[in-house]
């Protein structure tokens, strides 16, 4: 008898722990499209009050996949944990300005923007200085606004012109995500094919309805995307059916599976496509990034007629 691969709902394999790291790397085409000078970027908040399910790892790797399509991005740290900035290869030492700074006052967005090994894809990292930010402008009237006012000049008189900002969010619903929030267009959320994935859910769902009401009337759910999907587990499946049922067509057909490859590429400061193109995980978060585009193009036919 021969062993077979674990595979997700859509038929792709779900875990890459035997293969061996690849050398290959994405084939980074030149850019589509030329921007529009001072055209604001697409604001994604990758938003979910609950750890571990993957937030930074999405961020990371779907800005990757975005950037391998042509996009140009830029991933915004908010966590004061940095592993979005560290998971990117940017050392501590090279982060001048942070996010802390621009929250702050004491430093544009574009000052704290730093390039990364990935063509098109930059970041503005993060430090631990956030974990006290609501400390320092938790009485201030613009504290909600902070992130939008300093967006809004992220395009204009700048040599590079970001199509998308992916924020990457502490996983609380604190004063940094309710920034994020209040300065996105949308919101996309990682679930974690696991047991309590609903009720985190709604819990998000009623912030983000507050959130619309009191400071952001524009904002909307862009989609649910389920990671850490393992066929082997009886449970994931369920999960995916539950959240399907409960969410309809704001879950994306991509799932994340659980793969090793996207768990060892974050030591090595590389996203998994660069660290191992080849994944199932690589593989999956390419599909994300397709996915997302073509949701974004239904949208702006949406609003076009």
């Amino acid at each position: 008898m021969t062993d077979t691969e674990p595979t997700s709902p859509s038929g792709h394999p779900t875990d890459g722990a035997s293969d061996q790291p690849r050398s290959d790397v994405v084939d980074f085409p030149d850019r589509i499209a030329t921007p529009t000078p001072g055209k604001p970027p697409r604001v994604i908040a990758i938003a979910n009050q609950k750890g571990g399910v993957g937030k930074t790892t999405t961020a990371i790797n779907l800005g990757t996949a975005l950037a391998a399509i042509g996009e140009t991005v830029l991933i915004l740290d908010l966590d004061p944990q940095g592993n979005a900035s560290t998971g990117l290869g940017i050392d501590r030492r090279s982060r001048e300005f942070s996010t802390y700074d621009v929250l702050t006052g004491e430093a544009s967005l574009r000052q704290a923007v730093l390039p990364t090994a990935v063509p098109r894809l930059h970041i503005a990292a993060s430090t631990m200085d956030l974990s006290g930010l609501e400390l320092e402008i938790g009485r201030e009237r613009d504290r909600a606004f902070r992130l939008r006012a300093a967006l809004h000049a992220l395009n204009v008189q700048s040599d590079i012109h970001f199509d998308y900002v992916l924020v990457d969010c502490p996983p609380s619903l604190n004063l940094l995500t309710v920034n994020a929030m209040a300065a996105a267009n949308a919101i996309l959320v990682p679930l974690q094919c696991e047991f309590f994935a609903l009720e985190g859910l709604s819990q998000l769902l009623k912030t983000v309805d507050q959130v619309k009401q009191s400071l952001n009337p524009d904002l909307t759910i862009h989609g649910v995307v389920l990671t850490m999907y393992d066929a082997r587990n009886n449970l994931s499946g369920q999960v995916v059916a539950d959240v399907r049922e409960f969410m309809g067509k704001k879950v994306y057909d991509t799932v994340i599976p659980r793969n090793v490859r996207v768990s060892e590429a974050p030591s090595h400061g590389k996203p998994v496509l660069i660290y191992d193109l080849k994944c199932v995980g690589s593989e999956a978060y390419l599909r994300l990034a397709t996915e997302l585009i073509q949701r974004e193009r239904e949208l702006r036919d949406l609003k076009a007629g």
